[in-house]
């Protein structure tokens, strides 16, 4: 006996269950009548009709009546109540959706009320997309809730009704005085569901329209979805604005992170370094007469210290933007940066036009911070770098085969750079699984000058 259960139980975890559990579930199609889903589904179309009226009566009632009174100075502000309940009535509506649906669906964009007061408030209102598409909801609405009350009534009403038809059946010769269910009849005959094999199929029939009704209901469902999306959700030039604006937040915050690293790269190298030898030189100046052995050999050492200087200004202006890539392109720029990478590095290039000298830049910098990542963190025998293009989008992609583990967690500086390629419509994607190797693409939008 043990033998037999432990091969039962085998077979069980070949099929994918854990060993000694047996698990039974009914198809979707036979579950679906009895989950939670249809019944939400459900309770929001037959909501629909009853909220609809009132919607639709209250819209059109407000707003034939600012219309009416335009010619007054009461129509404005009457038109403006209007729209602002039917504002409130789509959230309300974004509610249903969500608690019934499942359905989350962002708030529109706010008023954006310039001025203080009544009149730059009903302005506001009068002028906002939103108010007007949610007027179109309550007229659009209306008609369709109708229509798909009436289908899910009748589908849910008729697939019970047949389906429990063998219970209920004797209810037609006690109290009605016919055989059941009239299939058809005239003058002179009549036919009546009312013999086992014909009580059967009824019920068969009804259970077929019941495991339909759930169907259908998503169906109907579906169309409110798409209606609660495109009217009471956030149009897309409202999303693209709010999109543009945080993109605008991280240009200008990057911008002013790279004045103030360039500030103190300056203030701490290269001015202090000029403050000293300007200092060593007028020491020297002082000793040329009494000592003047000894005011050479401080010439000497401020000669080395201006040297010294020039290259931290160089690479500085480097880091702002270097003369290669201006000169030269990406090819060259890519390959000079990758000779100062602790690492041995392959670079191709495959364009057949320079970019636009932004995205060029981006690029560049994109590519140099990769590889100074390389340098620090990946513990890498070698790494490469290829860009091209596809159609419109420029491609970067970095790999080396360093130690992996790079994430775009936050704070790191993955992240930051995520974050700079997104303001200008670009995509970071990081492949470092622990232990390497890592590969790194980049893509931005290709715009030529």
């Amino acid at each position: 006996m043990a033998t037999h259960y432990g091969q039962s139980y085998g077979h069980d975890s070949e099929l994918g269950f854990p060993d000694g559990v047996r698990r039974r579930r009914l198809p979707a199609g036979l579950r679906a009548p009895f989950e939670a889903r249809s019944w939400r589904e459900l309770a929001y179309v037959l909501l629909g009709l009853p909220i609809g009226v009132l919607m639709f009566v209250y819209a059109v009632t407000m707003v034939a009546l600012g219309m009416g009174l335009l010619v007054t100075f009461l129509g404005i502000p009457v038109l403006a109540a209007g729209l602002a309940g039917c504002r409130g009535l789509g959230a309300l509506e974004r509610a249903r959706a969500r608690g019934l649906l499942g359905l989350d669906v962002a708030d529109p964009e706010p008023l954006r009320i310039k001025k203080q007061g009544a009149l730059a408030w009903m302005g506001a209102v009068l002028k906002s997309g939103t108010s007007w598409r949610s007027v179109l909801y309550t007229l659009v609405h209306l008609p369709w809730s109708v229509f798909s009350f009436v289908v899910a009534v009748n589908f849910f009403t008729l697939g019970w009704t047949l389906m429990t038809y063998p219970v209920w059946f004797w209810l037609f010769p006690l109290y009605g005085g016919q055989g059941g269910i009239q299939l058809y009849g005239d003058e002179s005959h009549h036919v009546y569901l009312d013999n086992p094999f014909e009580i059967t199929v009824t019920a068969l029939v009804g259970l077929l329209v019941t495991l339909a009704t759930p169907w259908v209901l998503r169906a109907l469902t579906m169309v409110d979805r798409l209606l609660v999306l495109g009217l009471l959700g956030p149009s897309r030039l409202s999303a693209r604005v709010v999109e543009l604006e945080s993109d605008r937040g991280v240009v200008v915050d990057t911008a002013a992170a790279d004045l103030r690293r360039i500030e103190r790269d300056l203030h701490d190298g290269a001015q202090a370094r000029l403050v000293a030898l300007a200092m060593d030189l007028g020491l020297a100046k002082e000793k040329l007469a009494e000592d003047p052995r000894e005011a050479a050999r401080m010439v000497g050492d401020a000669h080395g210290e201006v040297k010294t200087a020039l290259q931290e200004l160089r690479d500085l202006a480097r880091g702002i933007h270097p003369a290669v890539l201006t000169d030269r392109g990406l090819d060259a720029a890519l390959s000079s940066v990758a000779s100062r990478c602790t690492v041995p590095v392959q670079v191709e290039v495959d364009l057949s036009a320079r970019p636009a000298p932004a995205i060029e830049g981006i690029a560049y910098f994109t590519v140099s911070e990769l590889l100074q990542n390389i340098s620090k963190h990946a513990h890498a025998t070698g790494a490469s770098v290829d860009v091209w293009q596809v159609e419109n989008r420029l491609m970067l992609q970095v790999v080396d085969d360093g130690i992996g583990g790079a994430d775009t967690s936050a704070g790191s500086g993955l992240a930051g750079l995520a974050e700079r390629l997104d303001a200008v419509d670009g995509i970071l994607v990081v492949d470092s699984p622990a232990g390497g190797p890592t590969r790194i693409t980049a893509e931005l939008p290709w715009r030529t000058v």
